[in-house]
This record gives structure tokens, C-alpha cells and sequence, in this order.
């Protein structure tokens, strides 16, 4: 029963970074639809968007991970996958995660709070926009990785459970 809570618990960052991420999708759509009209209709188009557009879609892709994760809708081999049974799949996930998604998440992780620190520590700007946002934007890296890696600590934990019972939970 406690690791029911503990999972529940853990799923709970995802969902909730999802749920709250997920809007990023609307500035996101009102600046490429403002860019279009502005560039197809009048002629005019402005060095600051495409910057401006990268910097929402960057951190939305990023801090949605999580909440993909939770609902299993990262890319992977479903059908070679599928015709395994419970118990295999578990083990294949045990095998997997260890192998290539922690040790990744934990390069990605370091490396990016290394990347933000310093963006941090320069007081980084855009080169077009002249934005003072870059180290925020730059932070959603380690955040995302951090959100990722407790997604993925419960599905882990899910895949041992999955091997011992021979079912999925």
C-alpha cells in the first residue's frame, strides 16, 4: 500500500507539470499566427519572433516530458514491445532505464544546471530580442530533466513491480 502513495505521489509532479505547462501552447499560438498575418498579409515581419517563438516552444517541449512520460507517449518500438509478456516488458524497462535513461537524464541534468548557472552568473541576453529572460528559458533544461527523472523513477518502479507480479499495475 505504501508504494501505491509513493507512486501516486510521484505521478503527481507530471500531472501537475503537465497540466500547468500545457498552456504555454497558447502564447505559443498567438505569436506564430501574429508572425504569419504579419508576415504574409502585410508585409512585414520581425526579427524578434522566430527568437521569441523558440524560446516558448523550447521550455513547452521540455517541461511536457514528464507528463508524456506518465501517459506513455514517448516513441518507442510498441510492436516488437507488445508481443512480450508482463513480465518481460518489465524486465526490458528494468534493463533499459538503468542502461539509458537515468544515466542520461543525470548528463542532461548536470550539465544543463551548469548551463543555466552560468546563463545565470552573466546575466545573459537574446542576440535579436534583447531579452532578459535567456536564463529562465535555459533553467527550464535541469527543471524538465528533474520532472523526467521522477516521472521515470515511478515507472521504474513499476517495471519491478511488473517483473515480481508478472502484471502491469
Amino acid at each position: 500500500m505504501q508504494i501505491k502513495k509513493l507512486l501516486k505521489f510521484l505521478d503527481g509532479f507530471s500531472e501537475w507539470s503537465g497540466r500547468i505547462f500545457c498552456w504555454l501552447v497558447l502564447p505559443l499560438a498567438i505569436l506564430v499566427v501574429f508572425e504569419v498575418i504579419s508576415r504574409r498579409f502585410f508585409g512585414a515581419p520581425h526579427i524578434w519572433s522566430t527568437e521569441v517563438i523558440d524560446f516558448v516552444y523550447g521550455p513547452y517541449f521540455m517541461l511536457a516530458a514528464a507528463y508524456t512520460l506518465l501517459y506513455k507517449g514517448h516513441v518507442k518500438i510498441d510492436v516488437i514491445y507488445d508481443k512480450f509478456s508482463p513480465r518481460t516488458r518489465g524486465i526490458l524497462d528494468i534493463i533499459t532505464y538503468m542502461v539509458f535513461f537515468f544515466p542520461f537524464c543525470i548528463i542532461v541534468l548536470y550539465q544543463g544546471v551548469i548551463y543555466a548557472s552560468t546563463s545565470w552568473a552573466i546575466g545573459e541576453t537574446s542576440d535579436s530580442a534583447a531579452l532578459t529572460i535567456v536564463p529562465l528559458i535555459k533553467t527550464a533544461i535541469p527543471v524538465s530533466i528533474a520532472l523526467l527523472l521522477i516521472q521515470g523513477t515511478a515507472t521504474y518502479i513499476r517495471a519491478i513491480i511488473q517483473t515480481i507480479r508478472g502484471e502491469e499495475i
